[in-house]
């Protein structure tokens, strides 16, 4: 039982790399940020960019890797859409540090509003 849940945890912490590793590249961001707006085709991905369709493409694949953009293919058409549940993930993982944060800069206000510490 503790041997399955450490590989979840693994496979959950690979996962979790993969998805922080697209989204740390601009171009990946920026597709992302396109297809938040609906799905669209390779070349309409590729034309605001100043790069070619393969490099776009490369760019997709670790998109598609990380479980953030799905592809379906008809004939030479490749249709990119976004797939939200991969950033609930990181939405989650951040949730923890928030909590962390936000009682730091709460102990931080009370400090400096403390009229003994004058």
């Amino acid at each position: 039982m503790r041997a399955r849940a450490q590989a979840r945890g693994r496979s959950d912490d690979d996962r979790l790399d993969a998805i922080l590793h697209a989204l740390a590249h601009r171009t990946r961001r920026q597709l992302l940020n396109r297809l938040a707006r609906g799905p669209a085709i390779i070349g309409d991905l590729a034309e605001p960019i100043d790069m070619t369709r393969v490099a776009v493409s490369k760019h997709l694949r670790v998109l598609e890797k990380a479980r953030l953009v799905s592809r379906t293919i008809d004939g030479r058409v490749h249709r990119c859409a976004l797939r939200p549940e991969a950033l609930q993930e990181v939405e989650q993982w951040l949730s923890d540090y928030r909590a962390f944060w936000t009682g730091r800069l709460e102990a931080l206000a009370r400090f400096a509003e403390d009229p003994d510490r004058r």
